[in-house]
């Protein structure tokens, strides 16, 4: 059904149907299928049609064609309240995989952006110059970050695939947070 989350099984046929053309998902409408996801205590909802890179960005095309890129829900939540943002790429520069093209400020954190496309950067999300909340408010839709034309990093992989990684992820920070500390004895 449209708009409710989905169980993996469920999308592996349509997902596998959309890679096989060789284009990449296009951005959905509110309506499309999404996947809940929870752990821990962190829960989302994934679009089941997007690309997810293991750094936590996602890749989808616009109506145009173009790479949207943004930040996953689980990107936000470890930055923080985002404050600000900005970009070193200009619009029409060559932009390679794991580039620099700019920066971005949160609460918990201050990161390097980097690119995850090689192509022709087409620059930022006009909509966040004004309403820099839309990164954590809608980060699979209006808070997209930047647009490139060309293809996406090789690494990225289908929701199921970013299903694992964040699994991974999640489970690291908790083994961190409950490990003994290094003279403290084990429950």
């Amino acid at each position: 059904m449209a708009g409710e989350g989905l169980l993996k099984g469920e999308i592996r046929f349509r997902l596998a149907a959309r890679r096989e053309d060789g284009k990449l998902p296009r951005m959905p409408d509110p309506a499309a299928p999404t996947i809940l996801y929870k752990r821990a205590s962190f829960a989302t909802r994934l679009p089941a049609s997007y690309l997810y890179n293991p750094s936590h960005f996602w890749v989808a095309t616009d109506a145009s064609g173009r790479l949207r890129i943004g930040f996953t829900k689980f990107a936000t939540r470890m930055l923080g309240e985002i404050v600000e943002h900005a970009f070193q790429a200009e619009p029409g520069a060559t932009v390679r995989t794991g580039e620099v093209i700019g920066w971005i400020e949160g609460f918990k954190a201050i990161s390097d952006l980097y690119c995850i496309a090689d192509g022709e950067f087409a620059g930022g999300n006009p909509a966040l110059a004004g309403r820099i909340e839309l990164l954590d408010r809608d980060p699979y839709g209006e808070g997209w970050l930047y647009s490139v034309q060309g293809k996406p990093d090789a690494r990225c992989t289908d929701v199921e695939g970013y299903i694992g990684w964040l699994d991974k992820t999640i489970d690291g920070m908790q083994q961190e947070t409950h490990s003994p500390e290094p003279n403290e004895p084990e429950l």
